[in-house]
């Protein structure tokens, strides 16, 4: 019993010390470190699940290195366009421009973009279908939850078919999220001749640090120049069927224009590292003067993805860059609400600065643990005057931001640590008036089906909720 004993008390301790020393968050270094002191056994088993960077580096690292080699340098018509474009706007956007694309040829900003708001699977659906129908050449798939239900079945039918026609077909599904194709739907698809990868393929599925740094991204583009981004995944439950148990709210983005070929990078670079080719990024990939001297629309429009293979967060840094430059008003939607201190610092100043910040969160969600450390951030936005309103017309799943009606976040990234963090993630930037009108009215819609959080109230509900909270909030940086 002893020698168990002291064995049990050594690992604790090389637990504790690999933590210290393997973690750069020190929030998350305090949660792993909470967790392994008050539940030894829980906390080792989570720790060494979750919490350690299993060959991220090697990996990851490798991907970087061909992503860098990958990009194509742009067409000089192209960058003589953004110049001119850019000389005709404000000096904030020629900040925040250079923010996104530090260091990220593939963040470029590209002019002459038309970009189509859609609202939930039923604006979708059927415009990827047509899509997809009318392609000619190829067709790229990436999405993290790919269900085998009505609207993936009619999907996967078109990938079929496509693909037994003789146009390339590849997709790309997350291993985590999509477990229910695994087997016979992705075989049915391979043997039609489409090119199927798994993102990061887990084995061992309750035994593998792998079931972190999914691929949360949705991605669809078609012939280089038709591209579809947002927060709707490939499942009927987004359709919102009259038979449906509950109401799905949610937004995507259609994409025509130069700003497709980012999200093609993204794709390719993603195919290139899950399926072990290597893609050559060819004119019928990027077909840049093509794509230019077409001039979709009028609207600047931006891709910016970020992940565990990416030098900087781009993600939190544009968000936090966009809210840093607003000047009246911040409506954002989210159905995940865990912000780091960095991104919780921001709002509050921007709200103590005289800027409008409205915050629209789930009234109903689809995790009681996520919630109630969401419920934890309120108390001390609503002291300062952001205003909280909960969805309760179903579950919200949208991650939207809007400012000052001209910048517009329309993707893939919750705000809360996994997103910001762990995943493989990806946003549309559009500068635009008429998009932002139309999305924040599509906000102020939202808002009719909410419930406004008073704060006298929110402060009277029972101690021990709030106390539940609070012990809930000490284990956020490993959500």
């Amino acid at each position: 019993m002893a020698i168990f004993l002291i064995a049990f008390y050594l690992i604790i301790v090389i637990t504790i010390a690999a933590i210290i020393i393997n973690t750069e968050s020190s929030g998350k270094a305090l949660g792993y470190l909470l967790l392994v002191v008050v539940f030894p056994i829980i906390g080792i088993i989570v720790y060494f699940t979750f919490g350690v960077n299993y060959r991220k580096r090697k990996i990851y690292q490798k991907k970087l290195l061909a992503d860098k080699k990958a990009f194509p340098e742009l067409d000089d018509e192209l960058e003589k366009s953004i110049k001119e474009t850019l000389s005709k706007h404000k000096d904030d956007l020629k900040h925040f421009y250079k923010l996104a694309t530090h260091n990220a040829k593939e963040y470029v900003l590209t002019p002459s973009n038309k970009a189509t708001l859609l609202i939930n699977g039923e604006q979708k659906f059927p415009r990827v279908l047509q899509t997809l129908r009318n392609a000619k050449e190829h067709i790229h798939i990436e999405y993290y939850i790919y269900e085998n239900d009505a609207i993936g079945t009619e999907i996967g039918t078109i990938l079929k078919e496509k693909a037994k026609s003789g146009i390339k077909v590849r997709m790309i599904y997350d291993d985590f999220g999509s477990q229910s194709i695994r087997r016979s739907f992705v075989q049915e698809l391979r043997e039609a001749g489409v090119e199927v990868a798994p993102f990061y393929k887990i084995r061992w599925l309750f035994l593998a640090n792998r079931i972190n740094y999914r691929n949360h991204r949705k991605i669809i583009v078609v012939d280089g120049n038709v591209g579809y981004v947002g927060g709707i995944n490939v499942s009927d439950k987004y359709i919102n069927k009259s038979t449906s148990h509950l109401y799905w709210r949610d937004t995507h983005l259609e994409l025509q224009g130069p700003s497709v070929l980012s999200l093609q990078y993204t794709f390719l670079t993603d195919w290139n590292f899950c399926s072990k080719q290597s893609i050559m990024f060819e004119n019928k990939y990027f077909p840049v003067k093509e794509i230019v001297n077409q001039k979709a629309g009028d609207q600047l429009t931006q891709i910016v993805s970020s992940g565990p293979d990416s030098e900087y967060n781009g993600i939190m840094y544009t968000i936090m860059q966009a809210i840093i430059l607003a000047k009246n008003e911040i409506l954002i939607t989210t159905p995940y609400f865990i912000p780091n201190t960095s991104l919780l610092d921001t709002l509050k100043i921007a709200t103590k600065s005289g800027v409008k910040v409205i915050l629209l969160v789930p009234g109903i969600s689809d995790s009681y643990i996520v919630n109630a450390v969401s419920n934890s951030y309120y108390v001390e936005l609503l002291r300062i005057g952001v205003e909280i309103y909960k969805y309760e017309k179903g579950f919200v799943h949208a991650k939207t931001i809007v400012i000052d009606e001209f910048v517009s976040f329309i993707g893939t990234a919750n705000l809360d640590e996994r997103s910001l963090e762990l995943n493989f993630e990806v946003n549309s930037i559009v500068y635009d008036e008429t998009l932002a009108k139309q999305l924040k009215g599509a906000f102020i819609e939202d808002l009719k089906y909410s419930k406004k959080i008073d704060l006298s109230a929110w402060l009277k509900r029972p101690k021990s909720v709030r106390f539940t909270e609070r012990i809930a909030r000490l284990f956020a940086p490993l959500m």
